[in-house]
């Protein structure tokens, strides 16, 4: 039920800003927050071609399939399932995905298990696309049409089994967020100003759904994962429960019983260190 309230509040914001990314020029891919400049894993750029992606050691773990639970060739590096990228039949970048293995606990939340997490083997991913998904594995992209959008056109979270009916498109100005579920938290430098999904603090971290969203100058640039469980990827940061207050408003008391969450910020621009709300 929770997964699809989410998808239909945030409906009519999406479909509202579509008409508003003709001039916007995401012009990079990158993913994981941190301090340390001289740490590579720290907004690492990534390849937006499945070409390059090739040269730089990415694997095929699936080709487009027009009517598969996913759009879009399926590459990672080093057996990671912590980023997989997304490419159209054209071998243009077209999303993001973040695969959790399957474990013996509680996690994902069972609710939200054939919602915003979609099973498929020996994981469950998180979707994100920058296109349209309907396009992505019929005719894609052109070279002319890439070099004027960059990565994307806009921000598609799927949630269900059917990418195309079931991809909720994210609002981009974020005057637009107001008048629905996303809830305001906290500006944080080289992220963002953070949106996160309906929080209360007496809410059910069963409820707490695992993307937030982050607007720079009005502007949404950048989002991200939250889960409440541990994963080892170097893609990963592990903020503790004395950080929550910081990018979250109101922290949702259910986290107490989590020392920390994995989260990973992705961003479509290039200078993300730029990002200073």
């Amino acid at each position: 039920m929770m997964g699809k309230v989410f998808l239909a509040v945030t409906c009519l914001a999406g479909v509202t800003s579509a008409f508003l990314f003709s001039n916007v020029e995401w012009n990079g891919l990158s993913v994981t927050f941190g301090l340390n400049p001289f740490n590579s894993w720290v907004l690492d750029d990534l390849p937006r071609t499945m070409a390059a992606a090739r040269y730089e050691g990415w694997t095929q773990i699936s080709h487009c399939d027009a009517s598969g639970t996913f759009r879009g060739n399926r590459y990672i590096k080093d057996n990671d399932y912590a980023v997989i990228l997304l490419f159209d039949v054209n071998g243009y970048i077209a999303g993001i995905q973040c695969g959790i293995a399957k474990t013996d606990g509680d996690f994902p939340p069972v609710k939200q298990r054939g919602h915003i997490f979609q099973e498929e083997g020996n994981h469950y991913f998180l979707t994100a696309y920058f296109t349209d998904p309907a396009a992505i594995c019929s005719e894609g992209r052109t070279p002319e049409e890439y070099s004027v959008e960059g990565t994307g056109t806009g921000l598609y979270i799927q949630n269900g089994s059917d990418p195309i009916t079931q991809s909720v498109l994210m609002p981009y100005l974020q005057d637009s967020v107001q008048g629905t579920n996303w809830t305001m938290g906290y500006c944080f430098p080289v992220m963002g100003k953070h949106y996160w999904y309906n929080i209360t603090e007496d809410m059910s971290c069963d409820d707490f759904q695992p993307v937030f969203l982050l607007y720079n100058r009005g502007k949404l640039n950048a989002f991200g994962w939250a889960l409440g469980i541990h994963q080892a990827s170097q893609r990963f940061e592990h903020p503790t429960q004395d950080k929550f207050g910081a990018f979250m408003n109101p922290v949702p008391r259910c986290l107490r019983n989590h020392a920390s969450l994995s989260t990973m910020h992705i961003y479509m621009t290039a200078r993300p260190s730029l990002n200073f709300c």
